[in-house]
């Protein structure tokens, strides 16, 4: 079993990253957050990385397979997901494309619409990531990731907050409003400022049939 991979670093793509470890090149799968973790490591720098690894099986034949993170909270949160009926490591890896942070809250709150927001999510699959993890993944929403945005937690939280009680004001459901906010932060992730989260709300709200 490979726990870990500390090598040289020959390229980096948005799916996977290619390793240099004493003349053997291991290619290691990465979660989109995985890669904006690894946003300035460039190439020929040396790189450490906790890894998943597993066989995949294709047409009667198996093939080691490794998946690398940034620190081992994220690797167990992965280890939790792919616990998941249906979740296989390959879907993870592919899922997991806003801040683990982000999706543990979401889980945590039973939201379907951020979760089906996900590549490869649909709505039966997300409530089954609901049944199985919600309220047992705290410690993952505590997590300090980020998804190349330079704005703090707080800031991002405090604009939500501001807009979500706008949008009640408005006679929105809360449920309703918050739906909207973070379908407009997942379309513009650089948002920085509440009126700049409402418009956006309302731009989205506009375009749909």
């Amino acid at each position: 079993m490979i726990n870990a991979i500390r090598g040289k670093l020959i390229k980096k793509n948005q799916a996977s990253i290619a390793i240099d470890v004493g003349g053997l090149i291991y290619e290691v799968l990465i979660p989109l957050t995985v890669y904006n973790g690894l946003e300035s490591a460039s190439v020929d720098s040396e790189i450490f990385l906790f890894t998943f690894h597993y066989y995949a099986t294709d047409h009667s034949r198996s093939f080691p397979v490794l998946i690398g993170f940034i620190n081992e909270v994220e690797r167990e949160f992965f280890e939790r997901f792919i616990t998941v009926s249906g979740v296989g490591p390959k879907a993870a890896v592919r899922a997991i494309n806003r801040p683990i942070s982000e999706i543990a809250r979401a889980i945590d709150r039973g939201d379907l619409v951020f979760l089906k927001s996900l590549p490869g999510i649909g709505e039966q699959r997300a409530k089954e990531i609901i049944a199985k993890l919600q309220n047992k993944i705290g410690k993952f929403a505590l997590l300090q990731d980020s998804f190349g945005d330079d704005m703090d937690s707080g800031s991002k939280l405090d604009i939500k907050n501001e807009a979500l009680q706008v949008l009640i004001q408005l006679q929105y459901k809360k449920q309703q409003a918050e739906d909207m906010i973070e379908k407009a932060i997942q379309r513009n992730p650089k948002i920085s400022a509440s009126e700049e989260l409402l418009n956006a709300v309302y731009k989205q709200k506009r375009i749909q049939p």
